[in-house]
């Protein structure tokens, strides 16, 4: 959605050569591309962070009364939101948030009986709300509770290949993993790693994961041998990275940490984020494709606010050493507040919705997406903890 389109809503409203054989060699063209003034790399105070991401989530609530519809781009942004009011207790962003929720009835796109990942991504806004509560109200997380019952228990509960490309990650192995914690039931994380370990090391015969590089396909079309950049080169797409990003942080999140998998998430997690600290502009930003810097090259703010995100958990959590990774987290931010974030809170150099680099283009600063806004609000709350 470009500016434009908006605003005027608002009037009316009120790889064939393996990346793993030089990392290197990517980091220094990365370098070559970016422009010569960089963001800084010291962290801003925890009011200034704040500021930026309420400003961002009011720009987009006064643009869209309607809240919206309750699939996954949209249900990415209330993540954000509500992590958002976790930290602030603005109380418009939950009556907000609550407004969505109760337009769609608590209930998922696509029903109970749905397996689709993108449907269960509002079951994660709906946990947060069911946790909010003074007293949790059951109803607003049965219909997410049924459907993941539904898949661990009764229907097909051996089909663990639903989860064929990277985004699903993000959309439903958090679910999976936070009613198991709050039901007591470990079936629940169980199944979601097998359907988890089915992406990783199954889809399309090697798994969607590069064991050499720590980065991730987006799905089996783009493995060697398959789809790639216009110069021979793998394409890692950004934001299919940077969800599997937000997929690691949520779960471990919500897992204790000598919960069994847990090992394995924090060691998945860190490798990708040493990959893209690799590759990150000059400017704070990651481009579209992470393998091919002169595919499309420019800032692209809804991977590069995932990537924000995980660096910076990762720093809080001590799974990185805060020297070398606290200022990679605080280039991105200050790059995206200094590029990407409008003074009226527009957030713009997102890329629309897609699969790939070529994906809703062209991104300029007057594109965005209620997506990356969620990103960025995710991104902006973990550093506020940094900061504090």
């Amino acid at each position: 959605m470009n500016r434009r389109q908006l605003l005027l809503r608002a009037t009316a409203l009120a790889a064939t050569a393996p990346l793993a054989t030089a990392p290197h060699a990517l980091a220094a063209a990365a370098d070559r591309a970016a422009p010569a003034a960089a963001p800084s790399p010291q962290l801003p105070s925890r009011a200034r962070i704040v500021e930026a991401a309420r400003r961002a989530a009011d720009h987009w609530i006064a643009a869209h009364t309607d809240p919206g519809d309750n699939k996954w781009a949209r249900a990415t942004f209330f993540s954000g939101l509500l992590t958002l009011y976790r930290l602030t207790g603005e109380a418009r962003h939950l009556r907000y948030a609550r407004s969505w929720a109760e337009k769609h009835g608590y209930g998922l796109n696509g029903g109970v009986t749905t397996r689709h990942a993108d449907d269960h991504n509002a079951g994660q806004a709906y946990l947060d709300l069911y946790a909010l509560d003074g007293a949790p109200d059951p109803a607003k997380i049965a219909a997410i509770e049924e459907s993941l019952h539904r898949m661990v228990y009764t229907d097909r509960p051996d089909k663990d290949d639903d989860w064929w490309w990277d985004d699903a990650l993000h959309m439903a192995l958090p679910p999976f993993v936070r009613l198991g914690e709050l039901r007591g039931d470990r079936g629940y994380a169980e199944k979601g790693h097998r359907l988890y370990t089915h992406t990783k090391s199954v889809q399309g015969g090697p798994g969607l994961h590069d064991t050499a590089s720590g980065l991730w396909y987006r799905d089996d079309r783009f493995l060697p041998g398959g789809i790639v950049s216009p110069s021979g080169r793998p394409v890692l797409w950004s934001r299919g990275n940077g969800w599997v990003t937000g997929a690691h942080v949520k779960a471990l999140k919500a897992l204790p940490g000598s919960a069994p998998h847990a090992d394995e998430y924090r060691a998945t997690l860190t490798r990708l984020l040493a990959a893209v600290r690799a590759v990150q502009r000059g400017d704070g930003f990651w481009n579209v494709n992470l393998g091919d810097p002169a595919h499309l090259p420019g800032p692209e703010t809804s991977g590069t606010a995932f990537f924000t995100y995980g660096t910076a958990y990762a720093v809080r959590a001590g799974l990185l050493p805060r020297a070398e990774y606290l200022p990679v987290a605080a280039r991105a931010w200050n790059g995206m507040v200094a590029t990407a974030l409008h003074s009226d809170g527009f957030l713009g150099y997102v890329q629309g919705v897609g699969d790939r680099p070529e994906s809703s283009q062209p991104v300029t600063r007057d594109t965005t997406s209620d997506f990356g806004v969620g990103a960025f609000l995710l991104a902006g709350t973990e550093l506020a903890a940094l900061a504090s």
